[in-house]
């Protein structure tokens, strides 16, 4: 699965934005559609094959699931760029918060809707890819949920619209499910995983969980996995080395090293690429990566 390192180009994403970071923490974080599509398109020149995109309100920099914020956001990156792999996110609205005088109750804070409104947007405009989260965890004042017949709903929307899903796994349970549902038919073949390392109750960002969660994976997958805040780059460099694709940006980490704010996503990208390339490796273009996910040209939001 490790493939040659001499030889193997090695797919970059980009996630630009989130929908935890705030302005507070890096104060060049992108949080209007203009500056989130000119960030993907930056990160795309920097390097970078996929922008994977969350949106926020741009009059508070708070998160959205707006059918128009995602629609700028594209429309801005197709303007420019008919190559760059969009994968617009589907994590927002999975959230709860239990009331502390009574827990059936949400408190302040709750995003938990309906599956079919988690990928309204991706049904609308048609992105290349989307995330799929497996994961159901304590992330910090809430509880992230992901039922299964959630996920059947939310996969059954997305294959419909002709998007490729990318499976978010936040620890090997994920993937268990994960395969479940490519057992079932609930998924296409073959599959592509994200693996999130160093996110608190979740996989550690460590070589050995990695190396166990990459046995859990089937053999047709394509995978990338990342770390959270300071484990980005070493887990960058041992995902390159077990044969994975790779992930930056700042929706994960806002530094260039220790005590360093990255100047922005294109940064970050540049320092993932001249990794990359140290270890002996060379980086995808978006179309090598459109090739390799199966994915075909860009397209136009619907």
């Amino acid at each position: 699965m490790t493939g040659d390192t001499e030889t193997r180009r090695t797919i970059v994403s980009c996630a630009v934005t989130g929908n935890i970071t705030t302005r507070e923490q890096h104060p060049r974080l992108p949080v209007t559609p203009a500056e989130i599509a000119q960030a993907a398109l930056e990160a795309a020149e920097a390097g970078a094959a996929i922008a994977h995109i969350h949106v926020r309100h741009p009059e508070t920099g708070r998160p959205s699931m707006e059918i128009a914020h995602y629609r700028e956001v594209y429309e801005r990156i197709r303007a420019k760029n008919a190559e760059l792999i969009v994968n617009l996110s589907t994590g927002e609205g999975g959230r709860f918060v239990p009331g502390e005088a009574e827990p059936r109750i949400a408190a302040e804070g709750t995003t938990l809707t309906t599956p079919q409104a988690r990928v309204a947007h991706v049904v609308a405009l048609r992105p290349d890819i989307c995330s799929l989260d497996f994961n159901t965890m304590f992330s910090g004042r809430s509880v992230v949920i992901n039922t299964p017949r959630n996920l059947s709903i939310m996969a059954g929307l997305i294959r419909g619209a002709g998007v490729k899903p990318e499976l978010e796994v936040f620890d090997s349970g994920d993937i268990h499910l994960a395969n479940d549902f490519l057992a079932e038919g609930k998924l296409d073949r073959p599959p592509f995983f994200q693996l999130v390392t160093g996110v608190k109750y979740g996989a550690a960002a460590t070589p050995e969980t990695l190396l166990y969660l990459r046995s859990l994976l089937p053999a047709d997958a394509a995978w990338s996995a990342f770390g959270i805040g300071r484990f980005e780059f070493p887990m960058l460099a041992q995902s390159f080395l077990l044969g994975g694709q790779v992930r930056v940006g700042l929706e994960d980490n806002v530094y260039l090293e220790r005590g360093v704010l990255a100047r922005d996503n294109a940064q970050l990208v540049e320092k993932a690429v001249g990794i990359v390339r140290l270890l002996g490796g060379e980086v995808a273009t978006a179309a090598e990566a459109r090739a390799r996910l199966g994915l075909g040209p860009g397209r136009e939001p619907g």
